[in-house]
């Protein structure tokens, strides 16, 4: 369907860096551009190529490098590398999540960040965080397993706070509400100790 239908349109807000090279943007270098081809956000240098588009009455349009390739029939070879880790695209592991939503998170003493986290089906047992839903590329992961859950917010912390410890590792989370931060430590306090929500589910029905 490539170019044949006009595609839906990621917003800017969605996103924090290109969606094809990773590169964050920000106010001075990086301006976001859409592909008219996929409506995913790149940087200029992946909207660089231009594409005749059906839909557009076979006008050329600005595409990124991909759709570029998809459109004139040829293949990259770079696509074939193996993806690292954090490589995995957001709204790929969010829309098969155990679960996913905005946390505010601290690491040490930095400052409160908003940050989108995902635990994803098929990795039930570790954390990935995002800039935004959108993003190609994970800022972080956190293994859980072995992690201690301490869920008594301090006076310093934000109200509906939790933390993760393991050795010198300390991680802080804090949700909007209660009832979101009783959501994720169901589904941590399971992580931690190795289990998924699938494993308890099994053994309860046994």
């Amino acid at each position: 369907e490539l170019g044949k239908r006009a595609p839906r349109w990621i917003r800017d807000n969605e996103v924090t860096m290109c969606m094809k090279c990773k590169e964050p943007f920000n106010a001075l270098t990086r301006r976001r551009h859409h592909c008219r081809a996929c409506g995913h956000v790149v940087c200029w240098k992946c909207s660089d190529y231009k594409a005749h588009l059906e839909y557009d009455g076979n006008k050329l349009n600005k595409v990124c490098k991909d759709c570029y390739h998809v459109i004139i029939g040829c293949t990259d070879s770079e696509e074939k590398k193996r993806k690292g880790i954090l490589e995995i695209e957001s709204a790929e592991v969010s829309g098969n999540s155990v679960i996913c939503s905005f946390l505010q998170y601290m690491e040490k003493s930095k400052p409160w960040q908003k940050a989108w986290c995902v635990i994803p089906k098929q990795e039930a047992l570790v954390l990935y965080m995002y800039g935004a839903p959108q993003d190609v590329k994970a800022l972080a992961t956190i293994p859980l397993l072995g992690y201690t859950v301490d869920d008594t917010p301090k006076s310093a912390d934000l109200p509906h706070s939790f933390k993760l410890t393991q050795s010198k590792s300390v991680h802080s989370f804090a949700a909007d509400n209660e009832e979101l931060k009783q959501k994720w430590l169901k589904v941590i306090h399971l992580a931690v100790k190795g289990e998924t929500p699938e494993c308890q589910n099994e053994l309860q029905g046994n």
